[in-house]
């Protein structure tokens, strides 16, 4: 897995097939060692297997990939890691042409082509932008926006609610909020091309002065803070960095606030729940969509 130094303007892509529980493995692995602010980790289903996919900027985290593929698989297993650049025009250019609209609760997930048949009483998410994490598409995205939906349609004074957004992806769940509560929602992401996407689909979606998007790694940056604690908080992330920032995002959540949780697999939810428990938090729902769990934990008061 040799190649020509890349500079840090340019985005490259590494990704692996194996079977289920392996991809779990190295995803967890992978979001153990390297820096957040360096890479960014996913782990879904295809039709010859599990990806687990590393989004990165530099030599060397492309060969502490390449280590860590190795001491799990053994040294043959580098030469099955696929290497690729991602131009920045194809995250604002891909469009989900040929992707049928999906339905979340009151929510539709939909591209250009299918503008027109979102009724008058669904709130139409239009994403174009299908290299991004989060179209609507995957199990966790979905279960993400089912359980806003059912926050949303039992609480009293949602419209005040402060929100937050971390990891946003394409900004779906961010749009979302944003377009449900005409309210303003904080979003960030690891990778500064995903923050440009999520910026472009907010101005597709009408609400560019509501989502504020930012480039920033995990749940420490100051700009979070300046909003005192969140009602509300998606973090569709991985389990190893849920784990690992479960005393800071827990902190984050105002009494009686809700965190939605989700890229997790079924067998990581009880040791998520249970980090999250000792923050004081509490269980209020769980929700398994194609194989990915979503949690709803709630802060008392």
């Amino acid at each position: 897995m040799t190649s020509s130094p890349e500079s840090r303007d340019e985005t490259s892509l590494a990704r692996i097939v194996t079977d289920k529980a392996t991809a779990s493995r190295i995803a967890d692995l992978l979001g153990e060692t390297l820096d957040p602010e360096l890479c960014a980790v996913s782990i879904f289903e295809t039709p010859d297997g599990w990806a687990t996919e590393a989004i990165f900027h530099d030599d060397e985290t492309r060969e502490l990939i390449a280590d860590i593929v190795a001491r799990e698989l053994g040294p043959a297993a580098q030469g099955q890691i696929e290497i690729t650049t991602i131009e920045k025009r194809d995250w604002v250019a891909a469009s989900l042409e040929g992707l049928v609209p999906v339905h979340a609760g009151r929510f539709v997930i939909h591209g250009a082509h299918d503008r027109a048949r979102v009724r008058l009483n669904q709130i139409g998410i239009e994403i174009e932008a299908a290299l991004a994490f989060g179209t609507g598409h995957h199990g966790t995205t979905r279960g993400c926006l089912l359980a806003f939906d059912a926050i949303r349609k039992r609480a009293r004074n949602a419209h005040a609610w402060r929100i937050l957004d971390i990891g946003t992806g394409t900004g779906v769940l961010a749009i979302a909020a944003a377009r449900a509560l005409t309210i303003p929602v904080l979003a960030s992401d690891i990778d500064p091309m995903a923050v440009a996407v999520a910026r472009e689909n907010a101005r597709l979606n009408h609400v560019p002065s509501l989502v504020s998007v930012f480039t920033a790694a995990g749940a420490h940056a100051h700009r979070f803070r300046l909003g005192c604690r969140y009602d509300l908080i998606f973090a569709n992330i991985l389990e190893a960095p849920l784990r690992r920032m479960s005393a800071t995002l827990s902190n984050l959540v105002a009494p009686g606030g809700f965190l939605i949780l989700s890229g997790l697999l079924p067998a990581h939810a009880v040791g998520v729940i249970a980090a999250y428990r000792r923050q004081g938090l509490v269980l209020e729902s769980r929700l398994t969509l194609d194989g990915w769990v979503t949690l709803t934990m709630r802060r008392g008061g």
